[in-house]
């Protein structure tokens, strides 16, 4: 199963596509689309939309799992990120791949057995789990393999129990 994760934000989100079989993970790609702070609001939507919709193309995923946000205490961060997350959502949705959403605290638990843990943790597990020589940065890119992680973590318990949705 080819698993992409999504890390959605405006000016960064991160992407990790990940192969689960076996019980194991082996990475594909990873990185983050950047969007540049001088352009035009809807050019940079448009910037993340074509650049997801070329990696799902590339990757054709059996799943695509996005974080959702948490609430943000700066609502004018929160309401950009949430237009970057919207154009995630449409562009793995427009795919027709199946979209799977996991909160933060769903993915801690699921990478790191523990859901109040801190991202430091988080991140040396996506190593470990992925067998990669460093922390992916910037931190997006790494939260991104999390979630992907988390829904091959998921699909396996789901398998497990008989349930097909994943």
């Amino acid at each position: 199963m080819i698993i992409m994760g999504i890390d959605p934000g405006f000016a960064i989100t991160g992407y990790g596509v990940v192969k689960y079989e076996g019980n194991k993970f082996s990475v594909l790609d990873y990185n983050a689309i950047t969007t540049v702070a001088s352009m035009k609001f809807s050019d940079r939507l448009l910037v993340l939309y074509n650049e997801l919709e070329k990696l799902i193309n590339k990757f054709r995923p059996d799943a695509i799992s996005i974080e959702e946000l948490f609430f943000n205490k700066n609502i004018k961060t929160a309401l950009t990120v949430g237009h970057g997350r919207g154009v995630a959502v449409l562009a793995a949705a427009k795919s027709g791949i199946d979209i799977f959403e996991y909160t933060p605290l769903q993915v801690k638990q699921s990478v790191v057995g523990y859901g109040r843990a801190e991202k430091a943790q988080v991140q040396q597990m996506v190593k470990a789990i992925l067998n990669l020589p460093a922390i992916p940065k910037p931190d997006d890119v790494a939260d991104a393999l999390a979630v992907a992680i988390c829904h091959g973590n998921s699909h396996r318990m789901g398998a497990l129990l008989g349930n097909d949705r994943f």
